[in-house]
């Protein structure tokens, strides 16, 4: 099955000497330059992570539509905005304007988020969780997600002031500027089945990444894969009139040099890894995949979610820089997708 093939970069940045990426600055310039790059190798996506509170990406829109100004091709997305900490009319006028300036290849990933740096850190951006029920923020992510949502869709919802600054369209108006095709490039980062079936039933794509909730105790890619299953149920029952689109993350390291054996050849025999990601919620990561070519086909062809997803997005180490990152994603591309029929 062919698929496209991104990267996912989480942006991280510190100022110790070993770091390729040791300031706020060098992590989106640097980000920019990798989507250039990975662009002119022929990758398909250039996806970003946003967590607040921490030296890692944070607002997406800058740093999306700076990219979408300097490559062609590229779709350019997210993985993922955490819902909480946006205000979704404000985030609608910034995905429109991103995505206008890119011509349409945004592709949106957003969802509740991952454990933070803070305490309810979306208190600060001035959000409250509608009741008690809500301590971590799930409801109210979806809620301004639904919002998001329908807002994107481009229908007028606000009364015009009889007296405007500037004439204004007949009837009820709109956020502006509107991307149209924007709301069927949305996606759920989906970390539970029934957030996958909830995602489906609201027309979004799916994106699951390298850890989900243990719900059966099965290998991490056997449970991705029984979600993606799931997801296609539900968006069939919801009777959406397109196909939708799916994506796995995966850290693939394929092992050509003595550089990339200094860099990765200890994690050979990575495993799924079981822990907790807060008191309750029980979780399974993906293991690593680090090899020679020839090895990586072969394990890879085993891997369930990745055989049945269409797009495929490579988890970058950023602070590694532009250089060593578009060889690890010329690497993937040329060595090891042929041999799987990605290419």
């Amino acid at each position: 099955m062919s698929k496209k093939i991104g990267f996912l970069n989480f942006g991280h940045w510190t100022p110790s000497p070993s770091s390729q990426v040791r300031s706020g600055a060098d992590s989106l310039l640097q980000s920019i330059e990798l989507a250039v790059a990975a662009e002119e190798l022929g990758a398909d996506g250039a996806y970003f992570r946003v967590h607040h509170f921490a030296r890692q990406l944070a607002s997406p829109f800058p740093l999306l539509a700076a990219i979408g100004a300097r490559t062609n091709r590229i779709e350019i997305g997210t993985g993922v905005i955490d819902m909480r900490y946006e205000n979704p009319l404000y985030m609608a006028e910034d995905a429109g304007a991103a995505d206008l300036i890119a011509g349409g290849r945004l592709q949106l990933g957003i969802s509740r988020g991952s454990p933070e740096q803070v305490i309810d850190g979306w208190r600060y951006f001035g959000y409250e969780p509608a009741d008690e029920s809500d301590a971590n923020g799930a409801a109210t992510a979806r809620r301004h997600a639904e919002v998001f949502l329908k807002v994107i869709e481009g229908e007028g919802f606000a009364p015009p002031n009889p007296q405007p600054m500037f004439p204004n369209p007949p009837g009820l108006l709109r956020v502006e500027p509107y991307s149209e095709g924007l709301r069927q490039r949305i996606w759920w980062g989906a970390s539970s089945n029934a957030t996958a079936q909830w995602a489906a039933s609201l027309g979004m794509n799916l994106m699951s990444s390298t850890l989900k909730d243990d719900e059966n105790g099965k290998p991490f890619h056997v449970q991705q894969a029984e979600q993606i299953e799931l997801f296609r149920k539900a968006w069939v029952e919801a009777g959406w009139d397109h196909e939708p689109r799916i994506s796995v993350s995966r850290s693939i390291m394929p092992i050509v040099s003595d550089l990339d054996r200094a860099y990765f050849g200890g994690r050979a025999d990575s495993q799924d890894q079981v822990g907790y990601i807060d008191a309750s919620t029980r979780a399974i990561f993906g293991r690593s995949y680090a090899a020679e070519p020839d090895v990586l086909v072969e394990q890879l062809a085993d891997d369930e979610a990745i055989a049945t997803a269409d797009t495929l997005l490579l988890t970058v180490p950023n602070q590694l820089g532009v250089d060593y990152n578009a060889h690890l994603i010329e690497t993937v591309l040329r060595d090891v997708a042929p041999g799987l029929g990605w290419r």
